[in-house]
């Protein structure tokens, strides 16, 4: 089995970039097998590692639910394993999959299932997952998730960003979810920031992993539509997620 890397948190807490960077990190330092799994319909995964996608899960959700005549010899159970490797991208550092749109407002049950239960055949020949989680705690609260190595919960700077990170913790402790290792990272960090948040923080009962600054460089990045895996090593926040990285047990 995989080790599975997990990034939650609101919209907005700079998940993707975090992310795209943990997956630099483990691709420079690790030099292993890595699947990045997209499960934020409202994410730009793809962008952020300089990946075209052609297909989503989404794309062949309806398409699953009604199916007619399969190619002899094929079960449905295969022919749901070959449309799901058909959604991978695949790069010389990382393969990625897509959860894209839900199927109807507000409905995500049936792509979350259909993950869930193919797993295993989608991970089984890479040493990494690594998930950008929607901004909701469907995944975890759904299960989605579970059988999760480290969790990393992206928090902006702000005092409702770190009760929103609580949440997920007390969300993962309510439902048994098998998490080994859970981690608070504060983003988007200015002088004074956590000791004016050191109480909030207290109280949500995580462990503070580090912190990444505010970074010119990922806004200026953004704004020309370039890869966030291509920022430069000296950027402040490539350097704030590798010392992140570097404390990991297991990930070092």
């Amino acid at each position: 089995m995989p080790t599975t890397i997990a990034v939650a948190g609101k919209g907005g807490t700079g998940k993707t970039t975090f992310t795209a960077l943990v997956i630099r990190y483990l691709t420079e330092k690790k030099q292993k097998a890595i699947l990045a799994i997209d499960a934020d319909p409202n994410s730009n995964l793809n962008e952020a590692l300089g990946l075209k996608l052609e297909h989503f899960i989404s794309d062949f959700i309806a398409e699953t639910k009604n199916l007619g005549p399969l190619p002899a010899g094929m079960s449905k159970q295969q022919f749901i394993e070959y449309r799901l490797a058909s959604a991978i991208a695949e790069s010389d550092f990382v393969d990625l999959i897509a959860m894209g749109q839900p199927e109807g407002p507000g409905c995500y049950c049936y792509p979350n299932d259909l993950v869930k239960a193919n797993m295993g055949a989608l991970s089984k020949n890479y040493d990494y997952l690594v998930l950008d989680n929607e901004a909701g705690l469907e995944h975890l609260s759904r299960r989605v998730a579970q059988d999760v190595d480290y969790l990393f919960v992206l928090s902006d700077a702000s005092a409702r960003g770190i009760r929103s990170a609580g949440r997920v913790k007390e969300v993962i402790d309510e439902l048994k979810t098998q998490v080994d290792h859970v981690y608070l990272v504060v983003s988007k960090v200015r002088d004074g920031d956590m000791a004016r948040l050191a109480g909030e923080i207290e109280k949500t009962g995580l462990d503070v992993i580090g912190t990444v600054p505010e970074d010119e460089n990922v806004e200026q990045f953004d704004l020309d539509g370039k890869p966030l895996f291509e920022l430069p090593a000296g950027s402040a926040a490539v350097k704030a997620v590798y010392e992140i990285m570097g404390k990991v047990p297991g990930l070092r």
